[in-house]
């Protein structure tokens, strides 16, 4: 059970836009945001990232689910969803869709990865 079994495709996949999402991240830092000296939403992708990558747990996907959901939750709760109506900042605009694409692909991916090793 707490074998490492190799990563599916779905697994690279989530952990993959995990990264990605905390790219996107970085580039609205680099493009003003202010965020705080720990910046949450670069650590959490990054760990999440990692224990997908290399939990030896079957449901290590999941976490890719959570995280995503929570990022999204977070865009429109915290009013971050403006950041992708309004182009004036380029890179605060390009940095929220990568991010917000991103968990959205890590979401769909870690779903399909935790229903293939549930299947398995």
């Amino acid at each position: 059970m707490n074998q490492r079994n190799a990563l599916s495709l779905n697994g690279k996949v989530t952990v993959a836009a995990l990264l990605l999402a905390a790219a996107g991240f970085v580039i609205q830092i680099v493009s003003g945001v202010d965020v705080p000296t720990v910046p949450p939403g670069l650590i959490i992708p990054l760990v999440a990232a990692a224990l997908v990558a290399f939990g030896p747990w079957r449901w290590t996907p999941v976490v890719g689910i959570v995280v995503g959901l929570f990022f999204l939750v977070g865009f429109f709760a915290s009013g971050s969803v403006g950041s992708l109506l309004e182009p004036s900042q380029l890179g605060v605009f390009v940095g929220a869709w990568v991010q917000f694409l991103a968990v959205i692909v890590a979401v769909v991916a870690g779903t399909a990865a935790t229903i293939q090793h549930l299947r398995a």
